[in-house]
């Protein structure tokens, strides 16, 4: 058994902003599922939302994000985090994230515009500032004696009072496979963060990485946590549209800088859709794509900033420009096909602005998370910010909280099992899943697609939860047993809303009620 302090399962932006938040003073244990720097943060291209130009304001940030919120945002959630937003930016700095200069800027530095943003308000490393900060961290981290990085661990469960049969519901860590090795280890601590980040696997399509598999929102709530607005998946507008390459995304700030939405033929379509054209928020622009190519036909829809000098083009976005090179398509001299596919889970664990869940002792951190700062539709650029205020915010509470007394913590038992004699089982009960979520439970959704998808999940359900009580456990198994209770969530959510607001839109319920509400479950219920 190895004894943390402090048991972080993530090593997104939120899991290494507590990290580095408590370890001066804590001892740590990181759990990350592949290596240090793979994770949903490592790939986010547009930057970071904060007001840092005097000609902006916290209020015009803050209605932003109401606005696009499609009035579901907890507006002293927002508050707190707009008003915050600076001095983690300049936390940031001072670690010596790189941002892109503008020596002609007031604020030295080169601020974009995105969808929904009033204002040039976000800051960024070119277009890969996910890889810029989380380097930089990944670097501090590394290097910190009170941080033991357990990279090739994937959490199974959490350690819990009521598993222990105890009386209080507390957590003490977790059991988690140590990849390598193939055995479970025993991770106990007296305050443990949930920074997993979201589940965008669960779908066919998305941007995300291969590790966005909704671990710690299965985790969370199996261990007795409420989830919250589960049924409102964001799907990125701009996914790259070739056959050789995977989740590859078109950062919004492509848009923001003044590209142009076409069909094949060349026809601007997104101005017949919404008077902010090309700047509308996400799902919006989502729902009209899917629409553009549902009524003509089309595989993809294109992107165009051709019409910018090459000189902007490769300064702005020299990462998406490579890329789409290597394939064969030159930004500079051509649209670029896109898709829209998952990109950002807005529901999740329920928590407060500490990061407490229902769980004595359990945070959750970042995507896996439910603050209400999202509301019905995530305000482009907000979420990486939410990982540094509220993981400041939750390392400050831990730090100041009276450490849990561990009780005695059996080790894993996995002797009535055997080793699986068909993984065929696995890949095929995966791909059944994703498919229909993608199919049933997409960007428009129906009672009848939604009854469809949770009747197939119960059974998948039935099925994985039989294999994994019979089986040595494997990555794969992990990832699909959250995978399949993500996804009845997510689906359990989408049929108690009834109406459309925000990501969510049914044709059943096609207009959105007067009184704005959040759907909850409860594992008690």
């Amino acid at each position: 058994m190895l004894k943390f302090d402090v048991l972080i399962i993530g090593s997104g932006l939120a899991g290494m902003t507590l990290a580095l938040h408590l370890a001066e003073h804590r001892k740590v244990g990181l759990v990350t599922k592949r290596d240090l720097l793979e994770g949903s943060s490592t790939y986010a291209q547009g930057g970071i939302a904060a007001v840092l130009d005097t000609g902006d304001s916290v209020e015009a940030h803050i209605q932003d994000t109401l606005v696009a919120g499609a009035g579901l945002c907890n507006e002293d959630t927002t508050r707190f985090i707009v008003e915050h937003s600076k001095e983690a930016i300049d936390w940031l700095i001072e670690l010596g994230v790189p941002f892109t200069k503008d020596e002609t800027h007031k604020t030295g530095y080169h601020l974009t515009r995105e969808g929904g943003h009033s204002h040039r308000r976000i800051i960024h490393a070119a277009d890969a500032t996910g890889a810029a900060v989380t380097s930089t961290l990944g670097q501090k981290i590394k290097a910190h004696p009170n941080i033991t990085v357990l990279e090739d661990h994937i959490a199974i469960d959490l350690i819990t009072s009521k598993k222990l049969g105890l009386d209080d519901n507390r957590c003490f860590g977790a059991y988690a496979l140590d990849k390598q090795a193939d055995e479970v280890v025993t991770l106990a601590a007296s305050h443990t963060i949930l920074a997993s980040g979201g589940a965008g696997k669960v779908y066919l399509y998305t941007t995300n990485p291969d590790t966005a598999t909704g671990d710690g929102i299965a985790m969370g709530w199996r261990a007795g946590c409420r989830v919250s607005n589960m049924e409102f998946i964001q799907f990125h507008p701009t996914c790259l549209y070739h056959p050789h390459t995977k989740s590859f995304l078109i950062t919004e700030a492509v848009r923001g800088e003044g590209g142009i939405l076409r069909l094949p033929d060349g026809t601007r379509f997104m101005p017949s859709h919404d008077a902010r054209a090309e700047l509308a928020p996400r799902d919006v622009v989502a729902r009209a794509i899917d629409f553009e190519m549902k009524r003509h036909g089309l595989d993809c829809v294109y992107l165009d900033i051709s019409y910018k000098p090459a000189s902007f083009i490769q300064e702005h976005f020299p990462n998406i420009h490579a890329h789409c090179l290597e394939l064969g398509i030159d930004i500079t001299k051509e649209p670029i096909p896109v898709v829209p596919a998952v990109h950002f889970t807005c529901g999740g664990l329920v928590t407060d602005l500490d990061g407490h869940t229902d769980v004595d002792s359990l945070y959750a951190v970042g995507e896996v998370a439910c603050t209400g700062l999202h509301g019905a539709n995530r305000l482009a650029s907000n979420s990486l910010l939410e990982c540094m205020v509220i993981g400041r915010a939750a390392a400050a509470e831990i730090l100041n909280a009276q450490p849990a007394e561990l009780p005695v913590i059996p080790s894993w038992d996995d002797s009535r099992v055997t080793d699986p004699d068909e993984e065929v089982v696995i890949s095929h009960n995966w791909d059944e899943l994703r498919r229909a979520m993608w199919d049933y439970v997409g960007i428009v959704r129906t009672n009848k697609r939604l009854e469809r998808a949770l009747n197939r999940i119960k059974l998948l359900s039935e099925e994985i939860n039989e294999y994994y009580s019979n089986f040595h456990v494997s990555n794969d198994l992990i990832e699909l047993r959250n995978l399949v209770q993500t996804a009845e969530l997510i689906v359990r959510s989408a049929l108690l809303r009834k109406e459309s607001r925000g990501l969510h839109y049914s044709r059943d319920y096609p207009e959105t009620l007067a009184e704005p509400h959040d759907t909850m479950l409860s594992p008690s219920a």
